[in-house]
């Protein structure tokens, strides 16, 4: 799978991911990371890439122009004027053009949030670009020209894209076959059933007066897989229970859930 970054700051995401279990995919051609600055392509003699915002207010804003340059040189194409249904182009013909196009997902707190099931459906595409904004933000009509994709990863604020790029990255990557070894099979992690991981142990049996969950040592598989699916439904009502709405258990799954649910309550009155 290949990932595209346009980004005004290439060197950050490059020593950011090309470590651990990516840097080991990178290497084996399981995934590769093009990193593309954005700079690079402004015809301003001081490589100019923002400008004032119409209307005023504070900050600037990034120009159309390199951004849809530096989309063009990864893409090898060109944005044929009317492209999105506009002069010259029908909307069947603007429809065809963007169902053949690789997507583009640009970071911004106003899209879609993140999450498992996002990077699942990602991670089934052959390549995928994703821009980083920085400053107040992207001219309008380049994100309307490109983008296929609005993404944020929570509900704050930071420098620039590249960050939450390489959050997506990292979980989209990991459901691309090959990239993790059997020892880091992503199976059993949280939000792959729908609920949180349960709690995990390893050597010494006892530390510090704490011991490990005996029915982990008893070597006997499904009272194992037991224990492990009632410690995740524990710990996602705990935690997050609004991911239970979500959730399909089997029948003596749900009926540990619905009497977890009725010892909550009592101890609550």
């Amino acid at each position: 799978m290949k990932f595209h970054v346009m980004t005004l700051f290439p060197e950050m995401v490059e020593q950011g991911l090309h470590t651990s279990i990516l840097g080991r995919a990178m290497d084996a051609g399981i995934i590769s990371v093009n990193t593309v600055n954005i700079r690079d392509y402004s015809e301003d003699k001081h490589r100019h890439v923002d400008d004032y915002p119409y209307g005023g207010g504070a900050g600037m804003v990034m120009a159309a122009e390199p951004i849809a340059k530096c989309y063009e040189a990864i893409t090898g194409t060109s944005l044929p004027a009317g492209e999105n249904g506009g002069d010259g182009v029908s909307e069947n013909e603007a429809q065809a053009v963007a169902s053949k196009r690789t997507r583009v997902v640009y970071l911004t707190p106003w899209g879609r949030v993140f999450n498992q099931d996002m990077a699942k459906e990602f991670a089934a595409e052959e390549e995928l670009i994703f821009l980083c904004g920085h400053y107040e933000g992207v001219d309008e009509r380049i994100l309307e020209e490109i983008v296929t994709d609005y993404v944020s990863i929570g509900d704050y604020v930071l420098s620039g894209g590249e960050l939450p790029a390489m959050v997506m990255i990292d979980a989209i990557a990991r459901m691309v076959p090959g990239v993790l070894t059997n020892e880091e099979s992503g199976e059993t992690e949280s939000f792959m059933n729908g609920l949180l991981e349960y709690p995990q142990y390893t050597r010494p049996e006892t530390w510090n007066g704490k011991a490990v969950p005996e029915v982990l040592l008893s070597g006997h598989h499904a009272k194992i897989a037991e224990w492990r699916m009632q410690r995740s439904i524990d710990r996602t009502v705990q935690y997050r229970p609004e991911l239970m709405d979500g959730v399909e258990l089997d029948k003596k799954s749900a009926k540990y859930y619905k009497e977890l649910l009725a010892s909550r309550k009592k101890e609550e009155e």
